[in-house]
């Protein structure tokens, strides 16, 4: 059972994590942004989706980044919402920022379509 001592994030908070890779044994530390809220938080794991370089070839349902500045990213970057990773809250290693309001409302409406 987690600890009362764990760090809690919040929904389209953009957090450096070492993100796994879907087709090898193996991570890369990277952005990535909260889908989960604060109740999947209390057992001590978040949900989160891939942030990717803009400068990759676009996958279906990529989402722009359009607010550099909030979310602490030094490069224009999408949302990857098809890569979604489950992990330890305290696996993550920093908060760098947080999704625009734009951004996140997109970004929950393609998740939601991805479910069907």
């Amino acid at each position: 059972m987690p600890s009362s001592d764990i760090v809690r994030f919040d929904a389209f908070d953009v957090v450096i994590v070492p993100f796994p890779y879907s087709d090898r044994l193996a991570e890369k530390r990277r952005p990535a942004v909260v889908v989960s809220n604060r109740k999947l938080s209390t057992v001590g794991l978040i949900w989160l989706a891939m942030i990717t370089s803009a400068d990759n070839p676009a996958w279906p349902g990529d989402v722009q980044i359009s607010n550099l500045k909030v979310t602490g990213l030094p490069a224009p970057s999408v949302v990857r919402p098809v890569k979604i990773a489950c992990v330890e809250s305290a696996r993550i290693l920093r908060r760098a920022g947080r999704l625009d309001r734009t951004t996140a409302r997109m970004l929950s409406q393609r998740i939601r379509g991805l479910l069907g």
